[in-house]
């Protein structure tokens, strides 16, 4: 079993810029189309209890993650230690590892269809408070929705501590996580319209087309296309097992977050092909951190914020790069 990957597609529409980040295996591939699914069963409000029975598809894909996650951890993958002795990084590397991850997207649209070319990107991250919501389909079981809200909610003051911006679990979120099964991720398009008005066929294609090898993903939304995220969406697949369910809350929370890209050199981090780690990593909250430092700002060109980032990455690790 090849390990997972992460890949960064990037969106333009007509009335609002887009970015979509998804968790595949690498080398990375664009979705791929699949027939429509005529699945309604809906998605609920976080406090549901009512739980309907999932399709013979879902449970086999269940088994597959099941064996996807197991393979990787016997390969001494999906690390949750964060990093350690093994894996040190100086200044420089960090601010490296910035500009590849934060200034730079990995895929972009020609012709409507994704291709994988990494190019530089202005630097994205929110100027409002970010209000994360959670939504299940209706066949994920109690308990698991249970754990699935722990898991966010403790993130969600991972990241606020890590960024220094407000980052908090609300009742009116503008960024919203749905765990779906297969059938109901395929019938989510009228949902993603009501939550990022003026989305495109595009970007929903993207989700509800998404292949087997794709396990999460997340949508941005930068209206203005000023560089200033206002909505955002992530589409977590209900029949990751748990280390890899936890793998996608982190990744795909923190990509819509800004740090927009992958990089094969970033050590210790989740934004890295290897998938040696699982959860965010210390490297990974400075990267966080970074992004959000006053002196840089929404809709900045890479030659503008790269300069300001090794000033910052220099502070934060106390050594001169």
């Amino acid at each position: 079993m090849r390990p997972l990957g992460r890949a960064r597609l990037t969106v333009l529409g007509a009335s609002a810029g887009l970015a979509l980040s998804a968790c595949v295996p690498g080398p990375s591939t664009p979705p791929i189309a699949r027939p429509p699914s005529h699945a309604s069963q809906p998605v609920l409000r976080p406090d549901s209890t009512s739980v309907t029975p999932r399709s013979t598809e879902s449970r086999l894909l269940q088994t597959y993650f099941t064996r996807v996650q197991a393979d990787l951890l016997a390969n001494d993958l999906l690390r949750t230690d964060g990093g350690g002795p093994d894996t040190p990084f100086s200044a420089r590397q960090l601010a490296v590892n910035f500009d590849a991850i934060a200034l730079n997207d990995e895929y972009t649209s020609v012709g409507g269809q994704f291709i994988a070319k990494t190019t530089p990107s202005d630097l994205h991250r929110w100027d409002v408070p970010v209000r994360l919501g959670i939504e299940f389909g209706s066949s994920v079981p109690v308990e698991q929705r249970q754990k699935d809200r722990a898991t966010i909610e403790s993130f969600a003051g991972q990241l606020a501590r890590a960024s220094g911006h407000a980052i908090s679990v609300s009742s009116r979120p503008n960024f919203n996580i749905l765990v779906l099964n297969e059938d109901e991720r395929r019938a989510i398009g009228p949902r993603l319209n009501q939550l990022i008005p003026g989305i495109g066929a595009n970007a929903i294609r993207s989700v509800i087309d998404m292949p087997r090898s794709t396990y999460c993903l997340v949508i941005a939304s930068d209206p203005a296309n000023d560089g200033a995220y206002r909505k955002a969406v992530a589409i977590i697949r209900a029949e990751n097992p748990d280390l890899l369910r936890r793998s996608c809350f982190h990744e795909e929370i923190a990509q819509g977050l800004g740090l927009a890209n992958d990089s094969p050199r970033a050590r210790p981090s989740i934004f890295n092909d290897d998938e040696e780690f699982a959860l965010l990593t210390r490297h990974d909250e400075l990267l966080l951190r970074m992004l959000y430092d006053p002196r840089l700002a929404p809709g900045m060109r890479p030659e503008v914020a790269r300069p300001i980032s090794v000033v910052i990455a220099r502070e934060l690790m106390g050594e001169d790069i």
